[in-house]
This record gives structure tokens, sequence and C-alpha cells, in this order.
């Protein structure tokens, strides 16, 4: 992953939807499967950028 390209912000946003919608009475456990897995990628993506993040502020200091 380019650290560059991630968008962090865009990242998160996509995650607050997915809680919303994993919480939705209406969404099919079938599509809950998806979204679960879509946040778990979208986790990891997440804690790949802020320890590149906090490595090159570490670097820095």
């Amino acid at each position: 992953m380019d650290t560059k390209q991630f968008d962090y912000t865009k990242a998160m946003t996509e995650l607050e939807g997915i809680a919303a919608k994993v919480e939705d009475p209406k969404t099919s456990l079938d599509d809950i499967g998806a979204l679960v897995s879509r946040s778990k990628t979208l986790i990891e993506e997440c804690r790949n950028y802020l320890r590149s993040v906090r490595e090159s502020i570490e670097k820095e200091a």
C-alpha cells in the first residue's frame, strides 16, 4: 500500500457507514458478512497507515 495515496479520512468515513449499516435491522445477514469483510480490510489499511506515519515521525525526531 502506498501511504501517499491512502485516504485515512475516507476510510474512516466508510467504516462509520459500515457500522451504521450493520446496526440497521433491515440489513441482511449476507450483507453483514460482506460488510464485516470490508471493514476488516479497511481496519488493516488504517493500522498500516498509522504505523507508517508513526515511524516517519519517529525518524524525524
